[in-house]
């Protein structure tokens, strides 16, 4: 199905880029080929990117400063020169045949107004000039988190953003509030590719199948994005973009060891070849490290196990003790260890080692280059993930193997894109509840085929229009949802335009609007209008309205799976048979009251009913350079948001209504045994049984939990970074959020409508970069004041933190550099999603070397 499924779409797809590529019209070309070394001591630069403006001819420097642009259109054209840490530098020049351009570079400080970003408008931009709060993360960042393997620490000083580590590799990314245990608030995208999961509509990223390293950018967008980007863009879009084989010519590997037992490899090589109208680029990966996570199988004592042996409560004790004065609540054990794990007879405590957390990928890309601009793009991958721990609704899922295969096709030119992509996600091992101890199931792939283009008019106006199509193809057999709604091909239509224009030489009038339909969910209109005021280059003031929405998951319209081990009401019905109401239950055989009284199963069930969950979101914003060393950002924000999706809750589903007795009790009593029943597991304290107590669809009993739709609230909030370059080599940057919320209307009894997001957090980093002498060093904290937390079955408090992190690097040549990169380097023990594993501390070194 995977394979004629791409094949059907690729058919499409080459039609639609052969109509493209022919006009790319055959023109006369030459080679431009130089060296490029540093003001002062001359020495040689590598990596400095080098463009041919109004055209895609690019390429990099390589370790001795070289460099060659092969297919340059004929006649006078401007060489750009770009570099983290120097001034940038074009130069005009006529090109023939064989033309030489050497150039130097001055070291010079990052300016706000050379940052351009592409996510805010899915068009290249001026930073200062965008109409919306966005942050660009910067190379020498992506740089050092390449040795973790842990993409999201790249935005942790990243001004507004909730970062929540529950693990090694498992990871919560949120911005403005509302964050869950499985966050789907952000979109996730790389190289337009969209990396949910298609069940859950989360992320993997144990399995993103690149380092930062090979990142060409990493741009983090907050607040509603639905205009351009559709569902789910509800608080915000992550954008990554890979290096092409132009910006990564030669070789490049990267290894790093540590804490842990962590090992880490990446490696990637990539060229230009057929006078320059052809590149590849292929890279992989592997690594393998232990794991923060414990299993927690016993009733808060601590076993003959040692370090294995944890409950909740135990494993949290510390961290509340050094932190806050609040109590963990006591949790049940789980049904299972971790993998690698078995548990003691009788005490239940985990003995043996945890098998360790493994990764790897690879991936292979071909381009064609052609004479006009155009970049003909077709790139395969594929990445798996071995004993990753995720923090769900339901309670904790190991996922114990998953395989990740992808396929893209795409067209660029500066006035036409067109891709598509195929994502598959198959558990080639079962994921395990390890609260239940269910195997739970998933094959899945999302298709998706996109085209956009701009043009000019009226000489200041801008259009960008564009449409896409996507299906999601996802089956569980039978492991997560009923057989009647498993195996599903469910399919999305949406379109979308921008106009903007500009009011003179200091108004940009932005106006964008979104239509979305799907089989699971009605038409969604999302609009968006922005004012851009910019006095002059290096500062701006910006209004901007938003609308967006998130579309409830798989899990959320159709799960069916264990929410914990089944309950005992073998006592209920002995006492019911000894009270009055005995004579009426003579016709149901003893033991079967509630079909199985001794082994009744406590079920998650979704709810096929569910709507979409809005926001309309109100921005004001100011960016800009206050001298050539300092810049300045602040957003404020006010959300409206309306229709949560609960947490899993009894009694809210219709389809589940209340519990009613065998067709074996006489009508005239059934009423009485009902609230016979219903008052006497209240007064038993089991208040969820009896709100959820309910027959299923087979007729069978089950105590049910579900969601709805419920709730409206208003959030505010402030976010401000500030940046200093206090010399040459020196940086200080830091940023304070702020955050509020009211509730205007109730959510659905017993859901805590909470946002799960501290009402203040800061973030503070020191940066030196010698671009002499080689070194660059950076330490950072992040202080997160103590929060309240409610997400599935996880409910508690999160104690504060203060998170220090730092790395260190020195480049002995341009082909070798070495690093040590540390995160939480005081081991200060805390867990940051409550459920989720206790941090510490991971202090890794390692070599990169170019060739």
């Amino acid at each position: 199905m995977f394979l004629r499924n791409v094949r059907v779409h690729g058919m499409v797809l080459s039609a639609l880029f052969a109509l493209a590529v022919t006009s790319a019209a055959a023109q006369s070309t030459g080679t431009v080929r130089g060296t490029v070394i540093r003001s002062g001591d001359s020495e040689a630069l590598a990596g400095v990117q080098i463009t041919v403006r109004g055209y895609g001819v690019a390429t990099v420097t390589n370790a001795n400063g070289k460099y060659l642009l092969q297919r340059v259109p004929a006649g006078e054209q401007v060489i750009v020169f770009r570099w983290l840490g120097y001034a940038p530098l074009e130069k005009t020049v006529m090109v023939s045949a064989e033309t030489t351009v050497d150039a130097t570079l001055d070291p010079k400080p990052v300016s706000l107004a050379d940052i351009s970003v592409s996510a805010v408008s899915r068009e290249p931009e001026r930073s200062v000039e965008a109409p919306a709060a966005s942050t660009s993360i910067e190379p020498r960042v992506l740089q050092n988190v390449g040795a973790t393997g842990q993409v999201p620490l790249a935005l942790a000083q990243a001004p507004g953003v909730d970062l929540a580590q529950s693990g090694v590799n498992d990871f919560n990314i949120n911005a403005r509030g509302f964050n869950s245990s499985l966050n789907r608030r952000v979109l996730t995208l790389l190289d337009g590719r969209d990396l949910a999961i298609a069940f859950l509509g989360a992320q993997e990223w144990s399995s993103i199948p690149t380092s930062t390293e090979d990142l060409r950018g990493m741009e983090l967008v907050r607040g509603p994005g639905s205009a351009l980007y559709g569902a789910n863009a509800f608080a915000g879009v992550i954008n990554m973009t890979t290096l092409s084989p132009r910006e990564a010519q030669g070789a490049k590997i990267s290894v790093s060891g540590g804490e842990l037992s962590s090992f880490k490899v990446d490696g990637r090589a990539a060229a230009v070849f057929g006078e320059g109208r052809w590149g590849v680029r292929v890279g992989g990966g592997y690594g393998t490290s232990d794991t923060w996570t414990r299993s927690r199988t016993q009733v808060d004592s601590v076993g003959a196990g040692g370090a294995y042996s944890f409950s909740m409560r135990n494993e949290y004790a510390e961290a509340v003790k050094a932190a806050d004065n609040f109590v963990v609540k006591a949790a049940s054990p789980e049904a299972l260890p971790l993998a690698g794990q078995t548990l003691a007879p009788g005490t239940r405590a985990p003995l043996g080692k945890r098998d360790p957390i493994k990764t790897a990928y690879g991936s292979a890309r071909l381009d064609r280059y052609f004479t006009s601009g155009g970049v003909l793009t077709g790139e395969a991958g594929v990445s798996q993930s071995e004993n990753e721990t995720l923090v769900t609704g339901i309670g904790r899922v190991q996922v114990l193997k998953g395989f990740k295969p992808y396929g893209r096709l795409a067209y660029n030119s500066q006035h036409l894109n067109i891709f598509g992509y195929a994502n598959r996600r198959e558990t080639k091992l079962p994921q395990v509840s390890l609260a239940s101890g269910g195997a739970l199931l998933e094959r899945s792939t999302i298709l998706h085929a996109e085209a956009q283009g701009n043009t000019d008019f009226l000489t200041n106006g801008r259009a960008i229009v564009g449409a896409s199509f996507r299906q999601y193809n996802v089956n569980t057999d039978g492991s997560l949802m009923r057989p009647e709604d498993d195996d599903r091909h469910d399919k999305v239509y949406s379109a979308y335009t921008q106009l903007e224009y500009k009011v003179g030489a200091k108004v940009r009038l932005v106006g964008a609007a979104r239509y979305d339909k799907g089989d699971l969910f009605e038409g969604q209109f999302s609009p968006k209008a922005a004012v851009v005021f910019s006095p002059n280059q290096n500062h701006s003031f910006r209004f901007t309205f938003n609308k967006a929405f998130q579309t409830p998951n798989y899990s959320e319209f159709f799960l069916r799976a264990a929410a914990g081990k089944p309950a005992n009401f073998s006592a209920l019905e002995a006492g019911l048979r000894a009270s009055a109401l005995g004579p009426a239950l003579a016709g149901v055989p003893v033991g079967t009251l509630f079909t199985t009284s001794a082994a009744v199963p406590v079920m998650a069930r979704g709810n096929a009913n569910l709507g979409v969950e809005k926001t309309n979101g109100y921005e004001i914003g100011y960016k800009g350079s206050l001298t050539s060393r300092v810049y300045v950002t602040v957003d404020a924000y006010k959300n409206n948001i309306k229709d949560f999706v609960t947490d899993l809750l009894p009694g809210v589903n219709p389809a589940f209504g209340p519990w009613t007795s065998p067709a074996a009790v006489p009508a005239q009593f059934r009423p009485s045994l009902e609230g016979a029943v219903k008052s006497n597991l209240q007064a038993a304290g089991q208040g969820l049984a009896a709100a959820g107590l309910t027959r299923q669809e087979d007729g069978t009993t089950a105590i049910v939990v579900s969601y709805t739709n419920a709730g409206k609230v208003d959030q505010k909030g402030i976010d401000v970074g500030i940046g200093v370059q206090l010399n040459d080599e020196f940086r200080v940057d830091g940023t304070y959020s702020w955050f509020d919320f009211t509730v205007k209307e109730a959510s659905a009894a017993g859901d805590q409508l909470l946002p799960n997001t501290p009402s203040r957090k800061g973030t503070l980093t020191l940066g030196y970069e010698g671009a002499r002498n080689g070194f660059d060093a950076s330490i950072s904290g992040r202080f997160i004041q103590s929060y309240d937390w409610a997400a599935g079955v996880f409910m508690g408090r999160i104690p504060s933190a203060e998170l220090f992190s730092a790395n260190v690097g020195y480049q002995i040549t341009n082909r070798y550099r070495v690093f040590a990169v540390g995160t939480n380097i005081f081991d200060q023990q805390r867990y940051q999603l409550y459920g989720g594993a206790v941090v510490g501390r991971r202090i890794l070194g390692g070599l990169t070397a170019t060739f």
